[in-house]
């Protein structure tokens, strides 16, 4: 039996944005993350917003590391006075349990609660995650989403 990648979760770097960059390139994540910037291919954009928010005290980035190769992004954020997550997994380590070990992990470094999660109707792998780690789904909105260039409906999930 194949021995599970080693996961590690580290603070974001500078040099780490060039990566999830590229990560929210890809059209077919873009699509199921569905609320993505309006331009996505603005890299100045992109590295101007994410370098304000490693500075910004109430946001809590890691990086996701598998055998030491950077896999994706994990955060903690506040919105409207309420902490949310978001996690991003490059499409090369889809379906090897990555997102929901990583969020494991996360939860247990990040303990403020409650904690929110948004996931867009269709992405059942997300929504999976989110389950797996605890979550409940609470509520539904309704949001333009830039990847779709349609407004689409959006679950809310809660850990209490």
């Amino acid at each position: 039996m194949k021995d599970k990648p080693e996961l590690k979760l580290r603070r974001t770097e500078i040099a780490d944005l060039n990566y999830f960059f590229q990560f929210q390139l890809d059209k077919k994540a873009g699509y199921l993350a569905a609320f993505i910037p309006e331009d996505p291919s603005d890299k100045s954009a992109y590295l101007i917003k994410h370098t304000k928010l490693l500075n910004d005290q109430s946001v809590n980035s890691q990086t996701i590391l598998v055998d030491n190769i950077i896999a994706g992004s994990i955060a903690k954020f506040v919105m409207e006075g309420e902490a949310e997550i978001t996690y991003w997994i490059d499409r090369n380590f889809w379906g090897q349990g990555i997102a929901t070990r990583a969020l494991k992990h996360f939860l247990t470094v990040e303990t403020v609660r409650p904690i929110f999660g948004r996931v867009a109707f269709d992405n059942f792998g997300s929504q999976k995650v989110l389950e797996k780690c605890g979550f409940v789904k609470t509520g539904t909105e309704k949001g333009f989403a830039n990847a779709r260039q349609t407004e689409i409906e959006e679950f809310i999930y809660k850990l209490s």
